[in-house]
């Protein structure tokens, strides 16, 4: 299935190879196989998940340490935009709070003031609960999505054959 929509097709040296040798770059960064794509999903809702400035940043930064699909993880960061940051670290928020057996903070104000005045109550159950996100969210999406890939090849793979058993009994 997806691998359909991402097959290459065949052409002379293209402009992105060009630029992956000039720049001596892995061709790996954007390999187009189960193992690059599903990595690159994992790296980039791990970092989509955390609270901090410049999270495309931190994705390039672990490329020399970790083999994924740069352009994947790069757009999976983008999850965390400015219109789903409220909510997700207003979840994790609750989510710290409730590992960490708080009440949480009641009286919430939308102020700078207030931020300054409660930071120290906020930080601790934020980052508590953007932990547990990153590492599970991230792991559980990244196993679902090996084994819908895995389970794609193998239905193409049983349509292939008996397409292909069909011919051979028309042919009889």
């Amino acid at each position: 299935m997806i691998r359909k929509i991402f097959r290459k097709k065949p052409s002379s040296k293209g402009k992105i190879d060009t630029f992956l040798e000039k720049y001596n770059l892995p061709k790996g960064y954007l390999a187009i196989n189960r193992r690059m794509i599903t990595m690159g999903v994992f790296v980039g809702l791990f970092w989509a998940f955390i609270p901090m400035p410049m999270q495309m940043l931190a994705v390039m930064a672990i490329t020399p340490f970790i083999r994924f699909n740069v352009p994947v993880a790069l757009s999976t960061v983008w999850l965390s935009n400015p219109l789903t940051m409220p909510p997700m670290y207003y979840i994790e928020y609750i989510t710290g709070n409730f590992i960490l057996g708080r009440e949480g903070l009641s009286d919430i104000e939308l102020t700078m003031s207030w931020f300054t005045k409660n930071w120290d109550a906020i930080v601790v159950p934020l980052y508590v609960g953007t932990a547990f996100y990153s590492i599970v969210v991230s792991s559980i999406v990244y196993i679902a999505l090996n084994w819908l890939w895995i389970a794609s090849v193998k239905s193409e793979r049983e349509e292939r054959k008996k397409r292909s058993w069909g011919k051979i009994t028309r042919k009889k």
